[in-house]
């Protein structure tokens, strides 16, 4: 399998970096893939969105979470955000750090797949 940056050059991800209650997070993890994986998610229904958002977990810290995607536009993630809010997804009541408020990043460099496949092929993972 052939390494692909890990995104694009010129889009933005949303980063959300937030505490769930204590002792909460297997039923956020639960309550997340739940309306995540869901027909009604807006987020997966937007051209806009180029890779699906990955939770992460800290860790160091069974509370402490990410939630990192890669969008062409923020502004329509800003108002598809807007359309959840009135949703009010069960799994938005364990975040316990505050307003639920992702950071916009430009992603201002990606390695180029020519460097990628170089660097496979010189590792011996490509076939020669």
């Amino acid at each position: 399998m052939a390494m692909e940056p890990l995104a694009t050059k010129g889009n933005f991800f949303h980063i959300y970096d937030f505490r769930v209650k204590t002792g909460m997070g297997e039923d956020f993890i639960r309550l997340f893939n739940e309306f995540d994986y869901s027909d009604i998610n807006p987020m997966h229904k937007s051209p806009s969105q180029v890779k699906d958002g990955v939770l992460c977990r800290d860790v160091d810290d069974e509370n402490h979470f990410y939630l990192i995607g890669e969008w062409r536009d923020i502004e329509i993630h800003k108002q598809i955000r807007e359309l959840m809010i009135d949703m009010a997804p069960e799994f938005v009541k364990l975040v316990d750090s505050g307003p639920f408020v992702p950071n916009y990043a430009e992603i201002v460099t990606s390695t180029p797949q020519e460097i990628l496949d170089k660097a496979q092929k010189d590792a011996g993972i490509l076939n020669p």
